[in-house]
């Protein structure tokens, strides 16, 4: 078993059927049953990454997802039935790093598991970029800004080092998503553009007015000049 899994969803069908899948990836697999039962279990054990039903009864998916981010970067892929892009979007706002859709494939899901958790830092490399008061150091997996670190997600940081790798060279959305996702979106963006709006709430002085990370219309984003 490589990594552990807690799968959280209501229907016991689909943990039965989710789960003997992913064990037959080779994936630990444990489950809850609810939104409470995922953060009491979550409290106590330790898992490589939740997959999370949106629709649960009593505290909602999205809900956990926002407490399980403010209380660190435990990768997590939520999981919904509901294809809509408000809904989509809820949930990558509330913190997760990815989404999937019902009906499951488990051989596609447990490639995008692998893809995410492989990233969990930057690409290996001695050496700093400094934006006016930004510092992104990949090697150690830290960012300051103001000599004060910034706790940002696994996702958002692989974002963030992926752009300053390039040296202010643009980074297409697609180059973005193989990247850091290791998936072909097939023009889906909303996943990229969720997470550059979250990441800029975290690094920039003004979100709407970023120097840090720029979008280059029509061809994707590049980081700023380095001063």
């Amino acid at each position: 078993m490589d990594f552990s899994v807690l799968l959280v969803d209501d229907d016991e069908r689909i943990r039965q059927a989710l789960g003997l899948a992913l064990a037959d990836e080779g994936f630990a697999v444990e489950e809850a049953v609810s939104g409470e039962d995922a953060l009491r279990r979550l409290g106590t054990d330790l898992f490589d990454v939740v997959l999370l039903d949106l629709m649960l009864p009593g505290v909602d998916g999205l809900q956990v997802c926002r407490t399980l981010r403010d209380q660190g970067d435990l990768p997590i892929i939520i999981v919904t039935a509901r294809t809509d892009t408000p809904d989509v979007i809820a949930g990558l706002e509330a913190g997760a790093d990815d989404y999937v859709t019902k009906p499951l494939v488990a051989s596609e899901l447990a490639a995008r598991i692998r893809a995410l958790l492989r990233r969990r830092g930057g690409p290996a490399q001695n050496i700093s970029h400094r934006i006016e008061d930004l510092e992104i150091w990949p090697d150690e997996g830290v960012v300051h800004r103001g000599g004060e670190e910034i706790r940002l997600t696994r996702t958002e940081f692989r974002l963030l080092v992926e752009l300053a790798a390039a040296g202010g060279k643009i980074v297409t959305r697609e180059q973005l998503l193989h990247r850091v996702w290791g998936y072909d979106y097939y023009g889906d963006t909303r996943l990229l553009h969720v997470h550059i709006r979250r990441l800029r709430t975290k690094i920039e002085h003004n979100a709407d007015d970023p120097v840090f990370v720029l979008t280059v219309r029509g061809s994707g984003y590049k980081i700023g000049p380095p001063r």
